[in-house]
């Protein structure tokens, strides 16, 4: 996901793009969307900026709301925001030291959406998938 994509689903759900917004998901996407709320506020600030905390936290929400990021807690305490690129997101986490492994495939939850979307008729705009098991490290 990119900048244009984002500003386009910011508008197309009638939120208008401040400079402040422009500037969390600038630095939203030089991180890669794996970043606390906190970590995020701290890049800004060591860029120089002046967006205060409460605006990365509501940006955030914003891009919550509009599913351009989802929240995820592994084990840390705090929320880690990963971009829903292309609406899906896909992780492997380790049940024994939560290391979590990226991984684009998308053929099962693809399969799964389409089902469920037809049996509930439900439009799905995106989907997050976690599979927990077993690192090589900790096997």
């Amino acid at each position: 996901m990119n900048s244009v994509e984002i500003k386009r689903k910011l508008s197309e759900s009638n939120y208008r793009l401040t400079s402040s917004r422009e500037e969390v998901i600038n630095a939203l996407l030089t991180a890669h969307g794996h970043i606390t709320a906190d970590d995020l506020y701290d890049a800004l600030k060591s860029q120089g900026s002046s967006v205060g905390r409460m605006t990365v936290f509501r940006t955030l929400d914003i891009l919550s709301e509009t599913g351009i990021v989802r929240p995820i807690y592994q084990g840390s305490g705090a929320a880690h925001f990963v971009l829903l690129e292309e609406g899906h997101h896909h992780h492997l986490v380790c049940i024994k030291c939560s290391e979590s492994v990226e991984f684009s495939e998308c053929m099962l939850a693809e399969e799964l959406s389409n089902r469920l979307a037809k049996t509930y008729n439900f439009k799905i705009e995106g989907h997050m998938l976690e599979i927990y098991g077993i690192c090589s490290k900790c096997q």
